[in-house]
């Protein structure tokens, strides 16, 4: 393959908000074009006037930015090629390959409804495919004539050949009444123009290929190599959509998933290499290959995509994963008005990843393991106040909450801690489980949370102290306990 001629391209509609299906076109023509050091290009395809909004091609952008896939060359818009799809389809006209169609819509919709009434696929009867008629200023829409004989060929590089007899293929409609280009029309113009060497898309474009290639064959252009793409299914092998959990691509990154790992999942969807499942970015560059694409369809798996980004989570480094802790916080303003203050403190963010890295499968989850931190006036499940606010447990409480009080505004190392916990529960005759529940309850409201000394580090002596004897107040006052 002649990898300095690679050029493939991204060209998504500003109709809605980018989701996971979009992105995994985006990322296989993004890995191949790294992979053969070719151009990855983008286009915006904003001819529908209606429905495109400025948000949507933001969110497109955005989308891209995060997981990484950058473009080449500036974005192409396709509505400002309108002068240029209007100049392709006069040479057709001129060149005998389209013509001038005057049927009125009510002509067209009636004969439809007949075809459709008796049975028969609808398609333009061609009356006025040999009709000739001038540009005089009656409206007319630009149709392909379709050739009425023989086949139509795609060699697909997934699927191979498929071949279309051209009788199944109706006059397309290229330019319509109002000037405007189709879709299947606009596309061809513009792939030329971009140059574009490798069409790679879903395979729900496998209809609209048939009709490009006839375009293409009017036009007298070059035809590109074309990929069809499996589709991506729910867990019920119907086609995807949200009710499976697959939201848009940016609300997983506010939900506290990594690039990394959404990256290395799409990239799943349709592609593998032997039985990896983790991949780095590097490694899904130089190992991606159109010859290890999947014919057969994707299955989306949410429970996956979460285990895979704790996966990532805990592949970082710990200054990496602070990076992106912080930028989650910035993000979700966790704090209101505080979260910058608290995010000037780099260490702290250090030490609250280093502590839950090991468990937290999200950037959400972060957060979610230390909430104790952000909350002064705890609540204590009343099953779990009752299970370890025992009484021997209280007097350990006490112990601990008088060796802080000792030591008031002093950072201790977690070796003190650990002295000190040891000899709690050689005076009382605890075990470390129960004295550490205990404590784990009193200083976060929760028996599930990081490692005790990491948490006793993050409070720090006096809220240490504050908080166990709270808790001791707390039990105290409620005679169950």
């Amino acid at each position: 393959m002649n990898t300095t001629s690679f050029r493939v391209r991204f060209a998504p509609s500003p109709t809605g908000y980018p989701h996971v299906g979009n992105f995994r076109t985006a990322l296989y023509n993004f890995l191949l074009a790294r992979h053969y050091r070719g151009q990855f290009l983008l286009r915006i395809e904003d001819t529908d006037k209606e429905r495109s909004r400025p948000e949507y091609e933001e969110a497109i952008y955005e989308s891209l930015r995060w997981m990484g896939l950058d473009w080449d060359e500036e974005p192409v818009h396709q509505s400002r090629n309108l002068a240029r799809h209007q100049e392709e389809a006069r040479r057709l006209v001129d060149t005998g390959h389209a013509y001038r169609c005057r049927c009125p819509a009510e002509r067209i919709d009636a004969l439809r409804e007949r075809q459709m009434a008796a049975g028969l696929k609808p398609m333009y009867d061609g009356m006025c495919r040999d009709k000739n008629y001038p540009d005089d200023g009656t409206p007319f829409c630009v149709r392909l004539k379709t050739p009425r004989t023989g086949f139509t060929r795609i060699s697909d590089r997934i699927r191979g050949e498929i071949t279309v007899s051209n009788e199944e293929v109706d006059d397309l409609v290229l330019l319509r009444t109002d000037g405007t280009p189709t879709f299947n029309f606009a596309v061809v113009v513009d792939d030329h123009d971009m140059r574009i060497t490798h069409v790679i898309r879903g395979d729900d474009h496998l209809n609209n290929t048939i009709k490009q290639v006839l375009i293409y064959e009017a036009l007298g252009y070059p035809l590109p190599q074309f990929v069809h793409l499996p589709q991506i299914l729910g867990n019920d092998k119907t086609r995807l959509s949200k009710r499976h959990g697959a939201t848009g691509v940016l609300e997983y990154r506010d939900q506290g998933y990594l690039a990394d790992a959404m990256v290395n999942y799409i990239a799943r969807l349709g592609w593998g290499h032997g039985d990896q499942e983790f991949f780095t970015r590097e490694e899904l560059i130089r190992l991606f290959s159109i010859e290890e694409i999947n014919k057969s369809a994707a299955v989306f798996d949410p429970q996956k995509l979460l285990w895979l980004n704790g996966e990532h989570i805990r592949a970082k480094s710990v200054e990496e994963l602070a990076d992106l802790f912080a930028e989650h916080m910035r993000r979700k303003q966790y704090l209101g008005e505080q979260t910058e203050a608290f995010l000037r403190d780099r260490g702290r963010i250090q030490q609250i990843v280093a502590c839950t890295q090991v468990r937290a499968k999200t950037l959400d989850e972060i957060y979610q393991m230390v909430l104790f931190l952000f909350q002064e006036d705890l609540t204590y499940p009343e099953k779990e106040a009752q299970k370890f606010f025992r009484p021997d447990a209280l007097q350990g409480l006490r112990a601990l909450a008088a060796f802080a009080a000792a030591h008031r505004d002093q950072d201790l190392p977690p070796e003190a801690w650990e002295q000190v916990f040891q000899r709690v529960l050689n005076k009382q005759g605890l075990k470390m489980k129960a004295l550490a529940q205990a404590v784990r309850l009193a200083l976060t409201g929760t028996v599930v949370s990081p490692p005790i000394f990491d948490i006793i580090g993050l409070l720090g002596t006096n809220r240490v102290e504050a908080r166990l004897r709270a808790a001791v107040e707390y039990a105290e006052k409620h005679a169950g306990i």
